[in-house]
Formats: C-alpha cells, sequence, structure tokens
C-alpha cells in the first residue's frame, strides 16, 4: 500500500478526477494521504499587464475551491492544493514536498511527439523520483 499520493486534477474534466481518487483510495487503503493537485498555468507577464491584477488569485482561488469540494465530497485523509507554474514540474515539485510514493497522472489527448502519453504525463514518468500511475 502507498502512503502518500499525489493526484494531479485537471479541473475542466472532473468525471476523471473523481475516478483517479477512487483509484487512489483503492491503492493507498484507509491509511493513505491522498493529496490533490491542480495546476494553473502562469499567464504570461506581456497578457498579465494588460489583465485586472486580481484576476489570477482568483483563478487560483476559484480552483480551490473546486478542489477542495472534490476533497470533502470523498471523505477521508484528502487535502486540496493548487499551484501556479508549468504542470509537470509542479507535479514533481509537489511530489517531493510531500514525500509522496506514487502520482496517479492522466494521459489524455496526446500529440505526434508523445502518441502514446499527453506530454505531462510523460514528462511526469520521465522525471518523478516515486512511482508513476499513468490512468488512461
Amino acid at each position: 500500500m502507498y502512503k502518500t499520493i499525489i493526484v494531479p486534477i485537471d479541473i475542466a474534466n472532473a468525471e476523471r478526477g473523481r475516478s483517479m481518487i477512487a483509484r487512489a483510495r483503492l491503492l493507498g487503503g484507509d491509511g493513505a494521504k491522498i493529496i490533490l493537485l491542480s495546476v494553473m498555468e502562469s499567464i504570461p507577464g506581456y497578457i498579465r499587464a494588460e489583465m485586472p491584477s486580481d484576476i489570477e488569485g482568483a483563478r487560483l482561488d476559484q480552483a480551490k475551491r473546486e478542489l477542495d469540494g472534490y476533497a470533502s465530497a470523498a471523505g477521508g485523509n484528502i487535502t486540496a492544493e493548487v499551484r501556479s507554474g508549468k504542470p509537470a514540474s509542479e507535479i514533481i515539485h509537489a511530489a517531493e514536498a510531500h514525500g509522496a510514493d506514487l502520482i496517479i497522472v492522466a494521459s489524455h489527448n496526446p500529440g505526434m511527439q508523445d502518441y502514446f502519453l499527453g506530454s505531462t504525463a510523460a514528462r511526469v514518468v520521465r522525471h518523478a523520483q516515486c512511482s508513476v500511475l499513468v490512468d488512461r
């Protein structure tokens, strides 16, 4: 059984997130700590300069509220975290920061360079220092 599991969630794909949470519960058992993670791509500075100053904070707050909703609906030892940056890098950093022994990452919409895995999933698989389960 795994003790600490990172589950990156795409807020736009809630149904997929629910199935990944269920898989994490199964693999971790009752004592596992499950961390739901959403990574919001940073808004480039040249665009951010033309936007209201609080827009990026509002995006992060909205994502945190949604993840908190998933966590409370699932019950148990599940927490939510939102980060800003490049998704693959932030997933790996979160796993290292929490001492995770498993990352469950979704793979979808692959391009030609990453035909079997999406580019974020492929980067996480290549660079993570813990086990990675790719959920298709």
